[in-house]
């Protein structure tokens, strides 16, 4: 799964994560149900929002939830999902999009699709994704043409970028199509008031999403002589930095301005996990609650971790006990050796099967497991997060958790700058 806000489950709350989730969901039935399994690749955490979107106008309404069957990606469990016309235009979303993914990895002749029977094969399968997309979008009433025009445009824009070329005109299919599907929600959702503050929302995170994408493969594109927007403008990533931080601003304005029945999520997602993916792209931190601190970063409190200063309490040699390390003691000069832990190790070929099994359960990437040769605990990939640092930026106030009254989303004085 691809996309820039990718949200570390650890910084949601329980609600909030199982709505995500549902979402998430969603758009893979979604896929699966119009376009076969095949088409559940494409399955991205950007491409979710628009779902998010049409249902936090709306509110939950019936027939808005199913429950799913087990699946490995839910470590076999059953879970609510999103259905409904949200989920169907972020499934044809993101079927145009991939499908632009693919004809662009082609064009540049990324990896295997530089050979022709390949490169044929992914361009066959991009022109079927347009036209999935184009059936979808027309059942709810979209126009993916918007969509697969900016995707067409966007090859002859870099063509005549160069140096000195504002970034702005390399950006502008992207927010187009994005700006496109964002506003297509509030049609779906009835609230014809919102479309012009979320189109402008979509078209500064179509922004966003092309300036980390450049952000993040700007080394990679310099060493394979790949086009890169930033290289071919010569934009500085001080200038990137300050294009990518005006638009989360004016994502939070435009998002203040439209009406949400239920814009907890949305407001998470978009607000601060958005901020969370900037940072995460440019290497940086940044917190609204390190009072004092330069930039925004926290300082060490007297609870925090440390350097470690041995207590009057502190673990040490006790005088006097045979099993302590040093003189007479276990590993010590003159005492036994310590006994050899026993070799719980398995073969290569026992190894290779309980691999396989963690991998077809999810628990490689959502667990927490036995390696499968050294029999030592570890930890999903999922965990992995990047929870330090700003990770627990709104926690003081509980923001989004629809946990009774208050939260930053009622208003409280926690530093956040998103406006809230």
């Amino acid at each position: 799964m691809f996309g820039i806000v990718r949200p570390c489950t650890h910084r949601l709350t329980e609600g909030l994560r199982t709505e995500w989730m549902a979402h998430l969901c969603g758009l893979c039935l979604a896929l699966r149900a119009d376009h076969g399994q095949f088409a559940r690749v494409v399955t991205n955490y950007d491409g979710l929002i628009v779902s998010v979107l049409t249902e936090a106008q709306t509110g939950l309404v019936d027939g808005g939830r199913r429950t799913a069957g087990p699946c490995p990606l839910r470590q076999m469990r059953t879970a609510p999902v999103a259905m409904g016309e949200g989920a169907r235009l972020a499934a044809a979303v993101s079927l145009v999009l991939a499908s632009a993914k693919v004809r662009d990895h082609v064009a540049d002749r990324d990896g295997l699709l530089a050979r022709r029977p390949v490169a044929a094969a992914a361009r066959r399968v991009a022109r079927s994704w347009d036209r999935a997309g184009a059936r979808t979008g027309r059942a709810i009433g979209f126009d993916t043409a918007v969509l697969v025009d900016a995707v067409d445009r966007q090859a002859g824009v870099e063509s005549l970028a160069g140096p000195g070329t504002p970034l702005l005109v390399v950006t502008e299919p992207t927010e187009t199509a994005t700006a496109a599907a964002f506003a297509h929600t509030a049609v779906l959702a009835g609230r014809p008031g919102n479309v012009e503050p979320l189109a402008e929302a979509g078209r500064l995170f179509g922004r966003l999403a092309h300036l980390l994408d450049a952000v993040e493969d700007r080394e990679a594109d310099a060493v394979s002589g790949a086009w890169n927007p930033l290289t071919a403008t010569g934009t500085s990533l001080t200038e990137a930095r300050r294009l990518a931080d005006d638009a989360l601003h004016g994502i939070r304005l435009a998002l203040r301005d439209a009406e949400f029945v239920n814009g907890r999520l949305v407001h998470v997602l978009l607000a601060h996990e958005l901020r969370v993916s900037v940072d995460r792209a440019f290497g940086t931190t940044s917190c609204a609650h390190g009072a004092g601190a330069p930039g925004g970063a926290h300082q060490p409190g007297p609870y925090q971790p440390g350097p470690y200063q041995p207590g009057p309490y502190a673990p040490g040699p006790v005088p006097g006990n045979p099993y302590a390390p040093g003189p007479g003691g276990p590993g010590g000069p003159g005492g036994p050796l310590p006994p050899e832990p026993p070799n719980r190790r398995r073969g290569l070929l026992a190894g290779c099967a309980v691999w396989m099994g963690l991998a077809c359960t999810c628990q490689l990437c959502c667990g927490t497991y036995e390696d499968p040769w050294s029999r030592e605990r570890r930890e999903g990939s999922c965990s992995n997060c990047d929870c330090s640092g700003c990770g627990d930026c709104c926690s003081c106030c509980n923001c989004g958790d629809g946990e009774g009254d208050g939260g930053c989303c009622d208003g409280c004085d926690c530093g956040c700058d998103c406006g809230c």
